[in-house]
């Protein structure tokens, strides 16, 4: 062994070796090797499916492993549950917030281990416990106050609190599962200091992530995965992207978007003059069959909301509603349902879904008025309609009974676009439709909706990301601060054009 290799093995602080799991008889990984090096960002790369969460889920000690080793500081370990991972120095952070909402920061900082007043007694110290909560913020260089309730923070801010909860659980290795997800650019930027931070001290951050833009950018390696199995372990800075997508899908994409030559038909959705005060005003357009209509807008302009309110989640205050040429009045989701109009929600973990509920159940849930109208469901049936949705999106694992709280955030994802595409609706809206959704899985997706279209549906995208709206749409609306500042025709809208009127309010 050169002096090289001893240096390499004296820092590695966790080896996976041979890893096998197995879900339903149904093999999700197969013999996968993975190794974090303190003070590296190891980067978990793959397609949805791939298994980077389940190999992150064993070292966690979420679920065990049917074969091979996990070795921690070169010692053989096996864990029976998260806290023992989390007793050794595994720290998780999940893309979904694990923070209790009415709870404190530094309540949530120290949850299950509040320094006491006097050993023995029951009794909190809350001195104590702002006191160290406020020192594990400086150590990151957060301005956050330990006294706010977590439901108050923003995303970026619930992100570092999590993070100062590992510190305090003195993690040495911290994976981190999709979390620039919900975070804006700036946001981002402050999570890659803390991160930096975080490896200068010597901890070792292993990597979920699908934004490839922002991958070469904090990530020192790579592992790739592809279908339960390793590719390659490559370096982040010496690999091109093009490289990393040709290893996670197993060959390039030329084509993202696909070609496709709209045939619109009769108008199908107009909404006149829509309101909700303080949030959205005097908001009119269409909508007609076979059509694709982006909503673009900086955070905060109004965009979800607007959906919200059409899909009838939320109240209007004024403004009317017509479907097919005849006014509606849409004052519930089930309403909306009812008259054919689908919304695929921005946040499907508390919106999108109900987790414990398995894969097929999630599917029919939409349909089970329509399809069972009496109290005794057709399980059956119900299995039939999820697999024909499985095998179309190809979910993985293909599994209907399967837990929709295991599946990876984009096979979540096609779980909820699979319910709509089952209530055969013909008003589709899709809210951030490939939210953490892996680049092969956009691609997907992308066809999906295209297809749809071509189908007849009259479709909505809302989505802050410009590739995708410009690639997808035909036509693209544009909000400010909750006013519609441009219409735009999606063959010569320019990301310069959309930004101008998302930031300027150039009227219309």
């Amino acid at each position: 062994m050169t002096d090289l290799q001893k240096a390499l093995r004296a820092n590695t602080i966790v080896e996976m070796q041979g890893i096998s799991k197995y879900f339903s008889g149904v093999e999700v990984l197969h013999s996968v090797d993975f190794e974090a090096r303190r003070g590296e960002v190891h980067v978990l790369l793959g397609e949805n499916g791939a298994g980077k969460s389940t190999l992150m889920n064993i070292l966690a000690g979420v679920y065990p492993c049917d074969n091979g080793q996990v070795r921690w500081r070169g010692q053989p370990v096996r864990f029976k549950a998260p806290r023992e991972a989390q007793q050794v120095g595994i720290s998780t952070i999940y893309q979904e917030s694990s923070l209790v909402p009415h709870l404190s920061v530094a309540e949530n900082v120290f949850l299950g281990h509040e320094p006491v007043l006097i050993p023995g007694l029951p009794f909190i110290s809350q001195r104590s416990l702002h006191m160290q909560t406020r020192d594990l913020l400086n150590r990151l260089a957060l301005n956050i106050d330990s006294h706010a309730q977590a439901s108050v923070l923003s995303a970026a801010e619930r992100r570092m609190v999590e993070i100062a909860k590992a510190l305090h659980h003195s993690a040495d290795l911290i994976i981190m599962d999709e979390p620039t997800a919900s975070l804006s650019p700036a946001e981002t930027c402050t999570l890659f200091r803390v991160i930096r931070a975080l490896t200068a001290q010597g901890v070792a951050i292993a990597y979920i992530s699908h934004r490839l833009e922002e991958i070469a950018e904090i990530g020192d390696r790579a592992t790739i995965l592809r279908d339960g199995k390793k590719v390659a372990t490559v370096p982040l800075p010496d690999t091109a992207m093009e490289e990393l997508v040709r290893l996670m899908i197993g060959r390039s994409l030329n084509d993202k978007f696909p070609h496709r030559q709209a045939t619109l038909g009769d108008e199908v959705l107009k909404v006149e003059r829509l309101a909700r005060y303080g949030i959205f005003e005097d908001i009119s357009f269409t909508l007609r069959a076979g059509e694709i209509v982006g909503i673009t807008g900086l955070m905060g302009a109004g965009s979800t909301s607007l959906v919200r309110a059409i899909f009838g989640l939320d109240p209007l205050d004024e403004g009317n509603i017509y479907l097919g040429g005849e006014p509606v009045t849409i004052s519930s989701p089930q309403a909306a349902i009812a008259l054919g109009i689908g919304l695929l929600t921005e946040n499907r973990e508390e919106q999108g879904l109900i987790l414990d509920m398995s894969i097929s159940e999630n599917i029919t849930l939409s349909v089970l008025q329509r399809d069972w109208p009496n109290p005794l469901i057709d399980h059956s049936a119900e299995q039939d309609i999820a697999k024909e949705y499985i095998h179309r999106l190809n979910i993985k694992p293909p599994i209907p009974k399967h837990v929709t709280r295991f599946l990876s955030s984009g096979m979540q994802q096609k779980v909820v676009l699979s319910r709509w595409l089952a209530t055969k609706a013909r008003v589709l809206i899709f809210d951030q439709p490939t939210r953490g959704v892996d680049v092969s899985g956009k691609v997907e997706i992308y066809r999906f909706i295209a297809d749809l279209a071509k189908r007849g549906a009259a479709i909505l995208i809302v989505s802050p990301e410009l590739p995708e709206v410009l690639g997808m749409c035909d036509r693209v609306l544009v909000l400010r601060e909750g006013v519609l500042t441009a219409s735009l025709r999606g063959d010569t809208a320019t990301a310069e054009s959309v930004l101008a009127y998302a930031t300027e309010g150039v009227p219309l």
